[in-house]
């Protein structure tokens, strides 16, 4: 079975890949009993030991984890090899508490490489492209995980980094490349920049890999309106591995997991209680092939579905759906439960650009949303009244979907401001009380 650390898991039976799981995951559970103390006494506080542990089949046995466990094991409380075998750290920005920091052996660096030369493979891409990698290097995931990848098919790799967009341009013009990796959001954002300076026929782009936030399906035709590529989603966490956990092949129909290294599930968020596939719930995953850091049961807190039906690809691996918001960082407004992705959709649908803003206040202890999104150029001839009339319209359309009154207020161009990174949705003025 240990064949498959190769492209051949993507077309393996069912029954072979439940083989490999079952096999990894007895072996990953004894190892992690054993080597790492928290694991150990959460598991003992369920009652449950590695020779509880058969099979798959009794994954829900196992304890599950979040990301204040992570937290409270900092730095090294969840280590389950000698740092001495080590070889680098990932981590997270830790603006939301103390940072989350992820270990990697050099064969989980290798196992990385391969998941992202999969993702790349599935965009087309192969030893005659150059890849551009405009994620951001250093502690962050995202650019490491695609370089890595690119170089093991044999692309030419263009470890850009964020920023300096107009340094990205001017390369994508100089070394023709064809492969665009980064945030959607710095995507859309490159299509904008391009577009103004009037190059966009000297772009050679034929695909692009975005993730690390959020994105629609009507961000998707955006950004590939404005490149003139194919858009493919990816997904990672730095806890998990890192980008390459799953990825979209060209059906564009969710995204494939890395099976043969990670087993996925769904929850309730509530209860807990594991959902059969084709239900909405929490995403949780269990790493069966990491050294360094093999998390077990980690609540990612996104929130999407599992499917097991046949793809037009060819490859066999489950698909989770692009996830539809997160637990934790849902919207909860006038008892109401609001993901910024609905206002998204609606925006894009109604032929506005993706820059926007949601901002969330409470006055008099009545919660509001006001939703800023920049006009596209078409908007620029009409008139004060026209636009007044686009916004209600727009108002209503949320009011709609969403279930309570949302302001849309049209500003702009160049008003919102934009990032090279992980876009700013969101602005909770709540928080601030």
């Amino acid at each position: 079975m240990e064949k498959y650390f190769s492209k051949e898991i993507e077309t393996a039976s069912a029954e072979e890949i439940k083989a490999l799981q079952d096999k990894r995951l007895v072996e990953t559970v004894k190892r992690v009993y054993e080597n790492v103390e928290y694991y150990r006494k959460k598991m003992d506080e369920k009652g449950v030991t590695p020779d509880d542990i058969k099979s798959t089949d009794d994954l829900y046995k196992l304890p599950l984890i979040n990301k204040d466990d992570l937290r409270d094991a900092y730095p090294y409380g969840l280590l389950a090899t000698d740092l001495k075998n080590c070889v680098r750290i990932h981590s997270t920005s830790g603006t939301t508490g103390k940072r989350v920091v992820a270990f990697y052996t050099q064969k989980d660096l290798d196992v990385w490489d391969e998941c992202c030369a999969r993702a790349l493979t599935a965009a087309g891409a192969d030893e005659n492209d150059v890849v551009q990698v405009c994620y951001g290097y250093g502690l962050f995931t995202g650019g490491l995980g695609l370089h890595g990848g690119s170089q093991k098919i044999g692309s030419l790799t263009l470890p850009m980094s964020s920023g300096n967009t107009d340094r990205q341009i001017q390369f994508m013009e100089d070394f023709q490349s064809t492969v665009l990796c980064c945030t959607p959001s710095y995507a859309s954002y490159i299509g904008e920049c391009i577009e103004e300076k009037g190059v966009k026929d000297k772009i050679n782009l034929k695909a692009g890999i975005f993730g690390a936030e959020a994105w629609t399906e009507e961000m998707r035709q955006d950004i590939q309106n404005k490149l003139g590529l194919k858009a493919y989603d990816i997904y990672g966490l730095t806890e998990i591995i890192g980008p390459g956990v799953a990825f979209e092949c060209s059906a564009q129909k969710g995204m494939h997991i890395n099976e043969d290294h990670f087993i996925a599930e769904i929850i309730n968020p509530e209860t807990e209680e594991v959902l059969p596939y084709g239900e909405k719930g929490e995403l949780v995953f269990t790493c069966i092939s990491k050294e360094a850091f093999p998390l077990l049961r980690y609540r990612t807190r996104d929130i999407c579905v599992l499917t097991k039906e046949k793809c037009s690809c060819g490859r066999t691996l489950i698909k989770m759906a692009k996830p539809m918001g997160r637990s934790d960082d849902m919207l909860i407004v006038k008892g109401v439960n609001v993901f910024p992705s609905q206002i998204e959709m609606v925006l894009l649908n109604k032929g506005l650009t993706s820059n926007y803003q949601i901002i969330v206040d409470r006055v008099k202890s009545n919660d509001t949303i006001e939703v800023l999104v920049e006009m596209t150029p078409e908007l620029f001839s009409d008139t004060v009244n026209d636009i007044s009339g686009k916004e209600h319209e727009i108002t209503e359309e949320l009011k709609s979907v969403l279930g309570i009154y949302a302001k849309v207020r049209i500003v702009e161009p160049k008003t919102i401001v934009r990032s090279e990174g992980k876009a700013v949705r969101v602005i909770d003025k709540r928080k601030l009380y």
